[in-house]
């Protein structure tokens, strides 16, 4: 059977990104050490296009940093590299990933002129006590302004949880997906918060400062969240990170498993 949709990554490792989080290694979780050059993304869309079968929604999507944190003329260079793809229909929009602090009206006037039709926002958590102590930056308030913004310019709205951050509790993770409902997203992502090798969350963990959560646990709230997701209607597109061998050299702790959805059933989509 075809693929419906075909979204083909490109990652930019900590691109734009004005704080480091406790959490966060993206070397070692996607593999890549630095921006790539604008000339590699024409070479990578012509790649996947040529060993894809499909008939589906065809898309570029910008991974792994916050893309409007970025300096305009990078942010232009990758977008412009994009265009002729969007012009000839080879592909049909681009998504971005950004941190809610990054969003304004013009921001996004800008992203829509270069077809960006999905934004998704990194909100880990709508606990600001949270926040604060995953060295985020931001605040709940700036979440839910973002949000706003987005939905108000028709584009679509993909919101990033991490359960299991400093300060967490099942309710402070309950909180923060009842409010991201409330935010009416066209989807979600669930990343259980890992301890990875050369993040401050891993020198947290040596110093006795951070435990992380047990996987029993973790499971168990994970799937509370998504019947909670399900019943509003909002799909869970992703569930936990994808197994790499560079996530295998970085991770150290934490509630990991590598069919992670699995072991939350089918139950929650009752």
């Amino acid at each position: 059977m075809a693929k419906k949709q075909l979204i083909i990554p490109v990652f930019v490792p900590f691109g734009g990104c004005p704080h480091r989080c406790v959490f966060c290694d993206q070397a070692g979780i996607t593999g890549e050490r630095a921006l790539p050059p604008f000339e590699t993304v024409a070479p990578t869309i012509e790649n996947y296009l040529s060993t894809w079968k499909g008939t589906g929604h065809k898309e570029l999507a910008f991974y792994g940093g916050s893309f409007t944190g970025l300096p305009m003329d990078v942010q232009e260079g990758y977008l412009e590299a994009a265009r002729p793809f969007l012009k000839d229909t080879r592909l049909d929009s681009l998504r971005i990933s950004t941190r809610p602090d990054k969003i304004d009206a013009p921001t996004l006037s800008f992203l829509s002129s270069y077809g960006v039709k999905t934004i998704e926002l990194g909100v880990q958590s709508m606990s600001d006590e949270v926040l604060k102590r995953s060295g985020r930056g931001h605040t709940a308030e700036d979440t839910r302004r973002a949000a706003s913004l987005i939905k108000e310019a028709g584009v679509r709205l993909g919101l990033q949880l991490m359960p299991g951050l400093p300060g967490d509790t099942e309710a402070t993770i309950l909180d923060t997906v009842d409010e991201a409902v409330s935010l009416s997203p066209d989807f979600a992502r669930l990343y259980p918060t890992l301890v990875l090798r050369d993040t401050p969350l891993f020198r947290m963990f040596e110093r006795g400062e951070y435990r992380p959560w047990a996987l029993d646990d973790m499971v168990r709230v994970c799937k509370e969240a998504m019947r909670r997701f399900a019943r509003s209607g909002i799909p869970v597109i992703r569930v936990g990170l994808q197994t790499t061998e560079d996530l295998s050299l970085s991770l150290v702790a934490g509630p990991y498993h590598p069919s992670f959805r699995q072991l939350l059933g089918t139950d929650h989509a009752l």
